[in-house]
């Protein structure tokens, strides 16, 4: 069986993310949004997913308060 750290690499060198977040394709992600939504769209956007991210933080932790008592 594959120790931990093994399977970590052999993860990492199998995954197509693994050069996603580079300058040059975040530049072309965003270029292709502000086309898709426009750019009085967009901050909408954002600013429901950060709701959405927060409230699921949020959920989170109180289950683990909730966890936490019994």
């Amino acid at each position: 069986m594959c120790s931990r750290s093994a399977w970590a690499e052999i993860f990492r060198e199998n995954t197509v993310i693994e050069g996603l977040l580079r300058p040059t394709h975040l530049l072309i992600i965003l270029c292709v949004l502000v086309l898709l939504f426009g750019g009085k769209k967009l901050p909408e956007l954002a600013k429901g997913l950060g709701e959405g991210i927060r409230n699921f933080k949020n959920s989170v932790k109180s289950d683990e308060a909730d966890s936490e008592k019994k």
